[in-house]
């Protein structure tokens, strides 16, 4: 039986430790899905559809990576899917908390369902999407934070041009 995994997220932007955690899950997993969540409480600056585009994008040259958005319980999209393993990426002592939390309680709701912890690789530790976004938000530089197919929709989004 071939193991599917799925790394979920909200991916708003995806940065570059983003795509660390899934370049680096696509070479453990024959297949992995990179599940698009649809969180209204986090205030998304990109539609689902519009990063679930960037996504692909950014992972055209990784044959074995699919994106897929979805909205409600990651168990849900994971037992539809046929997923067996999902991938968190863990920057914090208080990500690894939270993550083994979550990981028991999916297991409870999904038995067949197991969870796998990837630490960033150091350059990219401490990147997450809401600070890309704040960070373009004040006019910062972005280029080293997101993949370069993000960079110009990042800065049309806050209402820049990219000329700084």
């Amino acid at each position: 039986m071939s193991v599917i995994a799925a790394y979920s997220g909200t991916f708003d932007p995806i940065t570059l430790g983003h795509l660390d955690i899934i370049t680096r899950a696509s070479k453990m997993f024959p297949k992995l899905i990179v599940a698009v969540g649809y969180n209204i409480a986090k205030n998304p600056k990109f539609s689902p559809e519009e990063r679930v585009a960037l996504i692909r994008d950014v992972v055209h040259d990784l044959p074995n990576v699919e994106v897929k958005a979805f909205s409600g319980l990651v168990v849900d999209f994971a037992r539809e899917n046929g997923v067996t393993v999902l991938v968190r990426g863990v920057r914090t002592v208080g990500d690894v908390e939270y993550e083994k939390q979550m990981a028991v309680m999916n297991r409870d709701l999904y038995a067949n369902l197991d969870t796998v912890l990837l630490a960033p690789s150091p350059e990219y530790a401490h990147l997450s999407s809401s600070l890309v976004r704040e960070l373009a938000g004040l006019g910062a530089p972005v280029e080293k934070l997101v993949p370069k197919a993000v960079v110009p929709v990042l800065l049309q989004r806050f209402g820049r041009d990219g000329k700084k």
